[in-house]
Parts: structure tokens; C-alpha cells; sequence
């Protein structure tokens, strides 16, 4: 018997990027750890990722090409050869591309963290094709575009300081599901004296294990963040230094908040003044003690209307009280911009000879319903899915499951398994696990690029998503040499050594090693530079201005409350949010059946005065809707849920539950403020029992 332990790297959407060890035993992976040299993994790993040779060997693992021979979304396939389905998949997008290139777009997204696997040939096939763009802003954007207008990039406090901090506000995550490194060092400060305070509509596993939790309404951060900021300068707890010499717009900010009341801001936030006050003092003092004060800042708040706003208002609080001037001081949203990447040479979109149209990925519903117009351009004839389940993940779910039944959309899914998406394929591809292919990483919750190992041979017929675009480009007849380059070669190519953050880099060291830090400041802002025009943290923002966006930190309400809309709320009262279930990762790993099971079933929590006025007693089987849709769920009456806020955490295949439908039957295809990011938890409901 041969035993080896191959260096891998966790693949999914998670900003923890854990670094893997895997046990190999005669060729089949038998164990997956955590690697405990590596500082942020620790020899930790989540349940989910855990149990990942469960995944890799799956039952159910998709292992041969496969061509569609029932009604889309039936999912009734039968197996063909590769040289059948790659012959097919070529012809089709020949006949589509000599008529209308754009007629035929890719749909990706973080199925997959790598950059191998994630953006590099697939975008280059793309690319050559000339198809449409598609703008992936399922996740991020908004906030990271308020973010960047604010301080200049996603650089942050590095998650490794935070056990140092005296105060951390965690502010629209529950980590203990979502980010399980970060929540290990925030558990240390609190050993260590630290207060943590939970900013959360939801009392969350996270919130309930801190000491303090504060409940605004959903789509109301950025009003809270206006109100701190109104306290904390009313009552002269801001870093007068720090402000006057790295800061832009003091005044202009001063002005803006002096409305922003705590009794203000209480009414648009649905809290009390208290808290907020509270809030604030506890944030100013302890900076001005000198004290680390730490804000872990998540995805939870940009999924609404004003999303993007809501992070550029949160952003400023650290400059207003000076602290970035400690390395456990500060604030993150993602470390992402801490990487010096070579997206150009990894994408190749040098290979576009003209400027095809984008199409948001958020809005796939609509784009695939839409017919062709001088406006939107050719109808989307051909798609390309990979990496991403949208079926049951993007929005508004409905018009998504109606666009995907067309008979005349041509369409082909790279998958592990036969996902709510992969049902409506009509060709069927088996792709790699992160254990059978190579990939590199960078990461959005610390500073270490990731290097992959392959630990088994590839399972069945499956095939890494670069060699099925490798083959797809060679039936196409691209010659370009890009389409001839090796993983291996892609993966070199990865880092820029011309930038002092990955100067020191080489591609066969950090496969071996498995990691490797960048160069990058512990304390990256403690004097100023921040990477914005001025070279401070912009309170005011000439970009802002010249992109048409007010220029200051402003309240933008959600599409949907009882405030913003209130002849909505008449019909539809109740806010709702899907968070992330703790045993699920956005869509994947729901059909594990050891973690399905720990999951229970679709649940939707309700605070017991919104269930008695409907009759609702815990357990019972409820309809949520809205004029969107409807999905069904089980009731679990619970103060985790304030009054007024419905909880189902997500994303279940709908083929898992009783309907056949999840949350996102509800949620809407509106975009937020800044980044053309999606709107998930800005969403009025009723619910009813069935």
C-alpha cells in the first residue's frame, strides 16, 4: 500500500481559502485536514469541507458526457462519447456564431475560487469567440465599489491582527457559518478581554455568542452608520489628527450627518436611540483610549437597494476615529486587492476583435426571456454555464426556470453533479473536483496565495474545465498558442513578479509549499496612503460625483419596505432575508446527504408576534410569497427573527424540497446603488399556512 499527502486548497466561495492536506492510499483520497502550519487554517476546517472526499465520490458524481432526451428540465439524459458531445457543442456554436456572436453567453461565477479552473481558458474561448460579456456581480460588487470610492481598494485589516483588538463589531455575517477563521480569532480577542458586538437584522449563531446584538431592519446599515458618525462628531470622539491629515471632506461629512440624529436614526433603522448612541460612545472611547477597534464588515449588508452606500458609510468609521493606526485596528470587507494578479494574461481579452454587449448576471431571467430589439441586441441563442447553479441561485427564480425551458435555447452545463441547472442541459458535461485538477488562488479574507495540487486522477470521463475549453477551442479552429498552454503553465503565469507584493513569487515553490504570504504592511493605513486619487480616506469623493452618485455618505432605503413602499407592505408586510445555512455553501454541498440531513428542511423562522397574527404555530408548513412567486418551508417560531423580518436560510436545490421551490422564488432582479450588484435580502413577503 502507497500512502502520500498531497497540499491542496479549499476551492469555494468562502473568504477563509483553507489550506487542505489530503490523504491518498493507493491512489484514492481517504482523508481531508487542515494543514496546521498554515496560520489562518490551523489544522481547522468546517464541517462542509470536512467531509469533501464524500463529495469527490459521491453516488451521484456526474463521470460521462451525457445529451438531453426529455423535456428541459426533467433531467433525463443518456451517455455519449466525448468526441459526440464536444463534435455537437462545436457545431451548434459555429452555426449561432456566424450569424450573431453575442447571441451566445457564458454564465460562471465561484463555483470555483481558482484561477485556473475559474477565469482563465474558459474566458479566453469566450473572448475569441466574441460572445457576450456577462457582468458577475452576483456576490460583491456593490460593496466592493463603495468600498473602493471610500478608501481606494480591498485591502483591509489583516485577519490575523484581529485577536489583538479590544472591540470588534461584527456587522452583516454570521461567521461562525460563513467564515470560521476569522470567528477562531475573534473568539481569542474575547478570551482576551475583547467586546464583540453583532450588527444583524438576524440573531444568528454568530450574534448570539457575542455580547451585545443589535437588530436594524434590513436595507437601514447605512443609516446607521450616518448616526454613529452624527454622535461620534457631536460629542468629539473622532482622531482630530488622523482625520486632518489623512482624510478628505471632514466638513462637508460634518454637515451631512448633523441631521442624522440618533432619534432620526432609530426611526429609519427600527431600533432605539439608546443603541445607537451606545453603540457609537463604545466605538469612539475605546479608539480614543488608544485601543484597537475592529469592524468586520460582510456580505450581508450590500444584498439591498443601498448596498453599495451602506459599505461606503461603514468604511469611513475607522479613519473618523484614527483606527487604522493599530494593525488590530480598522476594517474588513476582503483582502482581495492585496494580490497582485495578471488577470490580462490569465483572461486574454486581447482576443475580443470588437466590444460585445453585456448582460448582468443577476438579471439572467429577463436577458433569457428578452427577444431581440436594436436596444438589447440578438437574442440569447446558446448558453454556457460552469461554476455556478443559477437556477436555483439567481433571483426571481421563476422567469430564470422559464428562460432555461426555452426548446430553442441551445444549452450546455459543466457540472459534478445534476443540479436544478443541470436539468435543463442539453448537453451535460462531467467536470474535476478541486482534488483531480491543478489551481492556484487568491483569497478575500487573508493575505496567503493558495497553490493546488491534483491529489487523484480525475474520476470516470471528467475532465477539468480548461481541458474541455482546450478541446472546444481546437473544434472551433482557434490557433492562437494561449489555447495550447498547460495548467501548469497558466498557473505560472498567475502572479506579477513585477509588483513588490508577489515580486518574490515562483510557481514550483508555492505548489510545494502550498502557500505563501504577499508583501504587504500589517498596518496597511496606519499613515495615510490610502490608494484613492487624494491619498487619503475619502469622505468626499470626486468620483462619486463624476460617476453622477452623491458625493457623501447619504441614506439610500430599500426597493422594498414598509417605509420605502408602504402600499407594497399592505399586501406584503413582513421583510425577508436568505442567508447562508451553516451546512450549505450558497448551493453546494445540498445534495450531501449527511449534511442535507444536519440541515433538517427548508425552515423559515418568524418572530412569535408576526406568527400568532397569522395563526402560525411552530412546526407548521407555511407559504411565503410575494407577486414575484412562492416557496414552501417549515415554520420555526423564534426571537432569532425580530418582529417584522422572516429568515430562511439558504440555497436549497428546489429538487430537495417538498415544492420544488426555494427563497429565491421571491427575490428581485433590481440592482443596488453602486456595482450592479443583486438585491436577495431587500424583499417584502406574507406568509400564510398552507
Amino acid at each position: 500500500m502507497t500512502t502520500s499527502i498531497v497540499r491542496a486548497i479549499c476551492p469555494h466561495d468562502c473568504p477563509d481559502t483553507c489550506a487542505l492536506l489530503v490523504t491518498v492510499k493507493d491512489g484514492v483520497a481517504v482523508e481531508v485536514r487542515g494543514d496546521p502550519d498554515h496560520p489562518t487554517t490551523a489544522g481547522v476546517l468546517c464541517t462542509k469541507v470536512s467531509r469533501y472526499t464524500e463529495r469527490t465520490y459521491h453516488k451521484d458524481r456526474l463521470l460521462y458526457p451525457m445529451k438531453r432526451i426529455g423535456k428541459k428540465g426533467e433531467g433525463k439524459f443518456a451517455r455519449i462519447s466525448w468526441d459526440e458531445a464536444l463534435d455537437t457543442i462545436a457545431m451548434r456554436l459555429k452555426e449561432i456564431a456566424a450569424r450573431a456572436p453575442q447571441a451566445i453567453l457564458p454564465y460562471s461565477y465561484c463555483g470555483t475560487m481558482g484561477l485556473v479552473q475559474g477565469e482563465s481558458m474558459a474566458m479566453r474561448f469566450f473572448h475569441k469567440l466574441n460572445a457576450s460579456l456577462l457582468e458577475r456581480t452576483i456576490c460583491a460588487t456593490a460593496g466592493g465599489a463603495g468600498y473602493k470610492y471610500t478608501i481606494g481598494a480591498r485591502i483591509g485589516t489583516d485577519v490575523e491582527q484581529f485577536q489583538d483588538a479590544r472591540l470588534i463589531l461584527i456587522w452583516g455575517g454570521n461567521p461562525i457559518a460563513s467564515n470560521l477563521h476569522f470567528w477562531m480569532r475573534a473568539q481569542e480577542a474575547k478570551r482576551r478581554g475583547a467586546k464583540l458586538i453583532a450588527i444583524d437584522p438576524y440573531r444568528s449563531l454568530t450574534a448570539e455568542k457575542c455580547h451585545q446584538h443589535i437588530a436594524p431592519m434590513p436595507g437601514t446599515d447605512s443609516a446607521l452608520a450616518l448616526g454613529m458618525m452624527h454622535v461620534l462628531i457631536a460629542e468629539n470622539l473622532i482622531d482630530e489628527d488622523y482625520v486632518a491629515r489623512h482624510t478628505l471632506g471632514f466638513e462637508q461629512l460634518r454637515e451631512r450627518v448633523r441631521e442624522w440624529t440618533p432619534q432620526r436614526t432609530a426611526a429609519a433603522c427600527g431600533i432605539t436611540a439608546q443603541e445607537i448612541e451606545h453603540l457609537a460612545r463604545e466605538y469612539g472611547t475605546a479608539a480614543a483610549r488608544g485601543e484597537p477597534v475592529a469592524i468586520r464588515l460582510n456580505y450581508g449588508v450590500q444584498r439591498t437597494h443601498g448596498g453599495g452606500m451602506a459599505v461606503r458609510n461603514i468604511a469611513c468609521l475607522p479613519a473618523l476615529v484614527g483606527a487604522w493606526r493599530h494593525p488590530a485596528g480598522g476594517i474588513q470587507l476582503s483582502t482581495s486587492d492585496a494580490f497582485a494578479k495578471n488577470s490580462q494574461l490569465l483572461q486574454r481579452p486581447d482576443l475580443l476583435t470588437e466590444q460585445p454587449r453585456t448582460i448582468n448576471m443577476v438579471q439572467i431571467g429577463d436577458a433569457l426571456l428578452r427577444n431581440a430589439s436594436p436596444e438589447f441586441g440578438p437574442k440569447i441563442d446558446a448558453l454556457v454555464v460552469y461554476n455556478s447553479n443559477p437556477v436555483a441561485v439567481a433571483p426571481e427564480s421563476p422567469k430564470v426556470a422559464q428562460g432555461f425551458a426555452r426548446e430553442d435555447l441551445f444549452t450546455v452545463v459543466l457540472e459534478h453533479f445534476q443540479t436544478d441547472t443541470a436539468d435543463y442541459a442539453d448537453i451535460l458535461l462531467p467536470a474535476t473536483t478541486q482534488l483531480e485538477h491543478v489551481d492556484i488562488h487568491t483569497t478575500y479574507g487573508h493575505m496567503y496565495m493558495m497553490a493546488n495540487n491534483p491529489a487523484i486522477v480525475p474520476l470516470g470521463e471528467s475532465k477539468p474545465n480548461t481541458e474541455i475549453f482546450r478541446l472546444l477551442a481546437a473544434r472551433m479552429g482557434f490557433d492562437d498558442p494561449c489555447f495550447q498552454e498547460s495548467d501548469e503553465q497558466i498557473a505560472a503565469q498567475a502572479f506579477n513578479t513585477n509588483d513588490p507584493r508577489t515580486a518574490d513569487f515562483e510557481w514550483e515553490t508555492l505548489k510545494r509549499k502550498g502557500w505563501q504570504k504577499v508583501n504587504m504592511p500589517d498596518a496597511p493605513f496606519a499613515n495615510g496612503g490610502f490608494p484613492t486619487p487624494s491619498g487619503k480616506c475619502e469622505f468626499y469623493s470626486e468620483r462619486m460625483k463624476a460617476d453622477g452618485l452623491d458625493p457623501l455618505p447619504a441614506y439610500v432605503p430599500p426597493h422594498e419596505s414598509l417605509a420605502s413602499s408602504p402600499e407594497l407592505g399592505k399586501d406584503y408586510p413582513l421583510a425577508m432575508i436568505s442567508p447562508p445555512a451553516r451546512n450549505f455553501l450558497n448551493s453546494t454541498f445540498v445534495n450531501v446527504e449527511s449534511l442535507r440531513n444536519t440541515e433538517g428542511e427548508p425552515h423559515l423562522d418568524m418572530h412569535p408576534a408576526d406568527a400568532a397574527q397569522r395563526g402560525i404555530e411552530d412546526g407548521a408548513r407555511v407559504r411565503i410569497f410575494n407577486a414575484r412567486g412562492s416557496f414552501v418551508a417549515k415554520a420555526r417560531v423564534t426571537e432569532k427573527a425580530r418582529q417584522g423580518l422572516v429568515v430562511g436560510l439558504s440555497i436549497w436545490w428546489k429538487k430537495f424540497a417538498s415544492d420544488g421551490k426555494n427563497a429565491n422564488e421571491v427575490t428581485s432582479q433590481r440592482l443596488t446603488d453602486i456595482g450592479n450588484g443583486p438585491t436577495f435580502y431587500d424583499v417584502l413577503v406574507q406568509v400564510e399556512k398552507v
